[in-house]
């Protein structure tokens, strides 16, 4: 007997017949004989019905009571779950985020998992229980209740499998694993059969929606094995290793893609040592991720800094550099909006000097202008302007040969 954790995302529980589907998923791997925990998400899309309350009630809603309000998405889920088990026949108890022991940062809307307590958790496996687990919440050492961010669901399952020392942790999905890129955009797109954690941390990094980043990191540093899989389809999913050990002629394993990005410019800052240190310590102490940073000099010796942000972000930035303008030392602030990352990933290009190139020499044979451009071993990202996104992605999936007719 081992032990088996399942994560079932929105879609794949969005009705009633969907919850019924995954209940007989559930009881399949229970009938194998394993231990079983499952994680759900809300409901299809009652997260985003959720957030549209709140925002016709006001513009600005508290970050601790959209905590509150949002939490209760997966409590609807757990229940319904924990019913349809209970009527095939098998023992199932629902728990909510802070009942399962998941212990986070006093942050809310995106918090961190600081410490798992699973010790209930276990003592309902060993009644012979299904445990049904609301993802992407939990709660502080105070008390308050947390959410994790967007597809934090994911996140609480693996860091559910490392603190129960999972056999393995299977995220269902409405795809049948982990692709090139996005099939909903690329017709050629094709389905890999494994990826390394350092790939599909980057890919969900960079905006592959299959992944939370964060739950990736966990499987990557406590060696969860994960495999992402369809709900709908009974076929084989997509195994994320250590080592990618299928189709490593790949030099380039898939191309991401994110839109609703903002270019945010800080213009005329002294020529300091503590200029960018000042300013990236300011934006990190208010919990605002930044992304490509390029930093130049002008004839007259000040610092002009430009950095991409999501979109979304922009308001809270500009407001806290603002606040803090007198000490940051800058003259003024310029946005861009309507922007788009694109990127292409693979281990493979630590060892294939060129791809780069390639990569830029494609997009210029496309007119497609590059803002910025960011790199790691494993990566190149470039900034380019929304509307040229999707042409982007599908002549560079071409040029690097990922599509359906290898």
């Amino acid at each position: 007997m081992g032990l088996v954790v399942q994560k079932f995302g929105g879609t794949s529980v969005g009705s009633v017949e969907r919850i019924l589907n995954v209940a007989g998923c559930v009881k399949e791997e229970k009938e194998r004989g394993n231990d079983v925990v499952v994680v759900v998400s809300a409901m299809g899309k009652s997260t985003d019905q959720l957030v549209r309350l709140a925002k016709d009630i006001t513009k600005e809603p508290s970050k601790r009571e959209m905590d509150m309000l949002l939490s209760t998405g997966e409590q609807v889920t757990i229940a319904l779950l924990s019913m349809a088990l209970q009527q095939q026949g098998l023992e199932a108890v629902s728990f909510t985020g802070w009942q399962a022991g998941i212990v986070t940062e006093p942050v809310h809307g995106n918090a961190r998992i600081s410490k798992m307590n699973p010790e209930a958790i276990q003592a309902k496996l060993q009644e012979g229980k299904v445990v049904i687990v609301a993802g992407f919440q939990g709660v502080t050492e105070d008390g308050e209740i947390t959410t994790l961010g967007r597809g934090g669901s994911d996140t609480t399952a693996v860091a559910l499998a490392a603190a129960l020392k999972a056999d393995k942790c299977d995220i269902y999905t409405d795809v049948t694993g982990v692709f090139t890129t996005d099939p909903r955009y690329v017709k050629d797109a094709r389905k890999l059969l494994s990826v390394s954690y350092d790939e599909m941390l980057e890919l969900a990094n960079l905006g592959a929606g299959v992944l939370h980043p964060r739950a990736v990191e966990y499987a990557k540093n406590y060696k969860v094995q994960l495999v992402v899989r369809s709900s709908m389809e009974k076929v084989e999913g997509t195994v994320i290793e250590e080592e990618a050990t299928m189709e490593q002629n790949l030099v380039v394993r898939g191309v991401a893609f994110e839109d609703e990005i903002t270019r945010v410019t800080v213009l005329g800052l002294t020529n300091s040592l503590t200029s960018l240190s000042t300013i990236f310590t300011t934006l990190a102490q208010n919990h605002l991720n930044v992304d490509i940073i390029i930093q130049s000099t002008t004839e007259s010796g000040s610092e002009c800094l430009s950095f991409s942000i999501h979109t979304n972000d922009l308001m809270e930035t500009v407001k806290v550099l603002e606040d803090n303008k007198a000490e940051l030392g800058y003259e003024q602030l310029d946005a861009e909006n309507k922007l788009a990352k694109v990127s292409i990933v693979g281990s493979g290009m630590i060892s294939n000097p060129g791809v780069a190139a390639k990569m830029f020499k494609v997009l210029a044979e496309n007119d497609i202008h590059v803002k910025m451009v960011s790199t790691s071993e494993i990566k190149v990202s470039v900034v380019v302007e929304e509307k040229q996104m999707l042409k982007a992605v599908e002549a560079l999936h071409t040029a690097f040969e990922l599509g359906q007719q290898q």
